[in-house]
């Protein structure tokens, strides 16, 4: 039996849903019987992003120590200033 599980949406395509939700809610375009239903889909799409970025902090927070630890490894030159040379 195939699936028909939606793909996740990317950050930003998942910011602008809410940012419709919202909208609408806060212009009273929702019918009251399908404000439930948005609210959900909105609390999803909120845990959806707080997900991406907590991971893209990870995944930067692991760089920059792989980069700290990368120059601390190695034997460093003296910086050569202006009309210094070595």
């Amino acid at each position: 039996m195939a699936s028909t599980k939606k793909a996740e949406p990317k950050f930003g395509e998942a910011m602008a849903e809410l940012e419709e939700i919202l909208r609408r809610i806060e212009s009273e375009e929702i019918d009251i019987d399908e404000l439930a239903a948005q609210l959900k889909n909105a609390s999803q799409l909120l845990e959806l992003c707080r997900g991406k970025i907590r991971r893209a902090e990870l995944e930067v927070t692991q760089i920059v120590q792989s980069i700290d630890s990368d120059e601390g490894s190695e034997d460093h030159e003296p910086a050569v200033t202006d009309g210094e040379s070595s």
